[in-house]
C-alpha cells in the first residue's frame, strides 16, 4: 500500500513538471538565433596600394681602382672611415713608374740638347750659304760652293724639324710617365664613407689584366631603394607616385613622403641575358618578372644601411578622412560604383543599405555615401561565410 502511494505521487509530480514545460513553451516561444560578425562605420584613411619587395643602396658608389701595376705599399683608410674628396687612400709602389719617368726625361733633355746643337750648326750654315750667294752674283765664287752650302742647309733645317718631332713624342712620354707615377697615390674621388676594402696591404695588383678595386667609397647621407614591382602591378604604377616603405629594423616605423622616381624599362635579367636565345628561353620559362622602381631618402643619421631589405608600398590611390567599412562587408557589387550592404540596427533586426563605394583596397573600402559612422555593418556570419538574409528578422545572441 505504501509503495503503491509513493508511485503515484511520483507520477503527479511528473505530470506536473510536463505541464509547467509545456505551458512554458507555448507562452514564451524560443526565437531562432543567429550570431553575425560586425564592424563599425569608421572614420580614417584608405589606401590603395602595390607592395614590392625592396633593396636598399648608396645613393652614389664608386669602386676606386688601381690604374698602375704594382704592390700596395700603404693603406691609409679603414672600413667606415669618412673621407674627403682628394683624400689618400692607398699608395703603390712606385719604383718602376719613378724610372719611367727619369727614363722619359733624360731622353728629353738629349733631344732638347740635340737640336740645341743643329741650331747651332743651323746659324752657321745660314751665313755660309749667304756668303756662297753673294759671291756668286759677283761673279768671283764658284756655283758648286753655292749648292754645297745649300744642301747643308737644307739637311741641316730637316734634322731640326725631325728632333721637333721627337721632341714632341717625348715631352708626350713624360706627361704620361707622370700620370703614371701620379696613379701609385690613390685618392679618393668624391665625399663619402669607405664600404669596402677587398685588398690588403702588401698585395701585388695588376692592371693590364683587369682594372682591381682598392677600395668602395659611398656617400650615404642619401639612399636609394630598388623595388622589385611584379609584372602584373607594373602596369599600374607611374613615376612620380606616392611611395612610403618600413624596414625589419623599425617595422612600426614609416618612412613617407617619399615620391617614385623612375622604372626601369626592363628587369635586371636583361643585363644576363647574352643571346636573343637566351632571352627567348628566359621569357617562355616560368621565372617571375620584376622591374625595379627607384626613389630617393635622406639618410642624415645613417639609420639605413647598404643591402637593407625595406617593404615598400607604393600609393596608387588615397582618401584620408572618410567613412569606411571592411571590404567584406560588400554583399553586392551594382552598377556606377553602387554596392548592398546589411545593417544591424539597435532593435537586432537586419536593414539592407545600397551605397555608394570609393576606394576599394580588398581590406576597407571608402563609402562615399548611404551610411553614417557608427552604424553597425554585417561581414560575415559567424562560421566566415559571406551573410546571406533569409527574410526573417534575426537577432543577435548575446
Amino acid at each position: 500500500m505504501l509503495k503503491y502511494i509513493k508511485l503515484k505521487y511520483l507520477l503527479i509530480a511528473i505530470i506536473v513538471f510536463v505541464v509547467i514545460y509545456v505551458a512554458k513553451l507555448i507562452l514564451s516561444p524560443s526565437q531562432s538565433t543567429v550570431n553575425y560578425i560586425t564592424s563599425p562605420v569608421i572614420k580614417g584613411n584608405v589606401e590603395k596600394t602595390v607592395l614590392a619587395d625592396g633593396t636598399i643602396s648608396a645613393f652614389k658608389q664608386v669602386s676606386v681602382g688601381a690604374q698602375v701595376s704594382g704592390q700596395i705599399k700603404k693603406l691609409y683608410v679603414e672600413l667606415g672611415d669618412e673621407i674627403k674628396q682628394g683624400d689618400m687612400i692607398a699608395e703603390i709602389d712606385d719604383l718602376k713608374q719613378s724610372n719611367d719617368l727619369k727614363q722619359s726625361e733624360a731622353k728629353l733633355n738629349s733631344l732638347e740638347a740635340q737640336r740645341t746643337s743643329k741650331q747651332a750648326k743651323l746659324v752657321n750654315y745660314q751665313l755660309t750659304y749667304e756668303r756662297q750667294l753673294k759671291l756668286v752674283k759677283k761673279g768671283v765664287g764658284a756655283q758648286a760652293d753655292l749648292d754645297s752650302s745649300k744642301a747643308d742647309l737644307d739637311a741641316i733645317k730637316a734634322d731640326i724639324a725631325a728632333l721637333d718631332a721627337d721632341i714632341v713624342s717625348a715631352q708626350v712620354a713624360v706627361d704620361t710617365a707622370k700620370v703614371n707615377l701620379g696613379y701609385t697615390k690613390i685618392r679618393s674621388p668624391i665625399d663619402g664613407v669607405i664600404v669596402a676594402i677587398p685588398v690588403d696591404e702588401g698585395q701585388t695588383v695588376n692592371s693590364v689584366q683587369s682594372a682591381p678595386t682598392i677600395v668602395k667609397v659611398a656617400q650615404l647621407d642619401k639612399m636609394t631603394i630598388e623595388a622589385q614591382i611584379s609584372e602584373a602591378d607594373v602596369i599600374n604604377v607611374k613615376k612620380g607616385m606616392p611611395v612610403y616603405f618600413t624596414i625589419l629594423g623599425q617595422p612600426n616605423k614609416r618612412f613617407d613622403g617619399l615620391t617614385l622616381r623612375a622604372i626601369q624599362p626592363a628587369p635586371e635579367s636583361i643585363n644576363s641575358e647574352s643571346s636573343l636565345a637566351t632571352s627567348a628561353s628566359s621569357s617562355s620559362s616560368k621565372t617571375a618578372i620584376y622591374y625595379n622602381g627607384l626613389f630617393d631618402v635622406d639618410n642624415p643619421e645613417h639609420i639605413l644601411r647598404i643591402s637593407m631589405t625595406a617593404q615598400v608600398y607604393i600609393v596608387l590611390a588615397e582618401a584620408k578622412d572618410v567613412l569606411s567599412i571592411p571590404s567584406q562587408a560588400i554583399v553586392q557589387n551594382l552598377a556606377d560604383n553602387k554596392a548592398i550592404v546589411y545593417l544591424l540596427n539597435s532593435d537586432n533586426t537586419v536593414e539592407e543599405r545600397q551605397v555608394t563605394l570609393g576606394i576599394n583596397n580588398n581590406v576597407s573600402v571608402e563609402i562615399q555615401s548611404g551610411l553614417k559612422e557608427g552604424e553597425i555593418v554585417i561581414v560575415s556570419s559567424t562560421n566566415g561565410s559571406q551573410f546571406s538574409p533569409n527574410g526573417r528578422s534575426p537577432r543577435i545572441k548575446f
